[in-house]
């Protein structure tokens, strides 16, 4: 049955999937560094050297880093969670449309961000806030992409440890709960936003629990198979 029209996939169709957000996720990086131009020195105040103009330029350099660093490690989990999701239908081709746009759009708030990090206290609020909320939605359209595709097993791998799919989706439940409060914590005091998503980074960057234990394993279950 198709749901919306389409169909539901076969086995290997979400290869076309990984492959489009593949190159999604590839421009959105690299026009991260687009945005970050080359100091003019006839254009800065006189007696500027250049390496007092690279360093007035700080604001854009952490921008790229943060954004650089949150781009990767939301492919990285964007590439995790389609190793257990073997079918795809109409729903989900849909949100990881609508997740893969918020992707797309992370470059311009980066920008905003190193625009104005260092102008008055409301420019910085407001690309502040932007920039989290972004990020926020983003997390709220992965996890809607996740449970849409783990509800009774719609879409994942049907021998997939329950207790390891509870870990992950309990984990990605907390971390959009979590950029939704990065995005509030931006209305009040942006430095401490900024740090939390780079610590939210680092954390979803990190093996997930079971996830050794289940490379382990698959040897075992290919062996069964056989």
């Amino acid at each position: 049955m198709s749901f919306g029209g389409g169909s539901v996939g076969r086995e290997n169709d979400t290869g076309r999937i990984e492959a489009f957000s593949d190159g999604v996720f590839a421009i959105a990086i690299t026009l991260l560094i687009i945005e970050i131009g080359v100091p003019h020195l006839e254009d800065e105040p006189p007696g500027t050297t250049l390496p007092q103009a690279l360093v007035f330029l700080w604001p854009s350099f952490l921008a790229y880093v943060i954004s650089f660093l949150q781009i990767g490690v939301i492919w990285a989990n964007h590439h995790n969670r389609f190793r257990f999701i073997e079918r795809s239908d109409h729903v989900l081709l849909f949100l990881n449309i609508l997740f893969l746009m918020c992707v797309a759009f992370i470059p311009f708030p980066t920008a905003l961000l190193a625009e104005y990090l260092d102008g008055s206290a409301a420019e910085r609020e407001t690309a502040g806030a932007i920039y989290a909320g972004t990020l926020a939605v983003t997390a709220v359209f992965f996890t809607l992409l996740w449970l849409y595709a783990t509800v009774n097993r719609r879409l994942v791998n049907r021998n997939l440890d329950p207790h390891q799919l509870r870990t992950m989706t309990r984990r990605y439940l907390l971390g959009m709960v979590a950029y939704l409060l990065v995005f509030l914590l931006a209305f009040v005091n942006v430095a401490a936003s900024l740090a939390l998503i780079v610590a939210l980074a680092l954390l979803f960057v990190l093996p997930e629990p079971g996830e050794r234990t289940s490379e382990k394993e698959s040897p075992a279950r290919a062996r069964e198979r056989r």
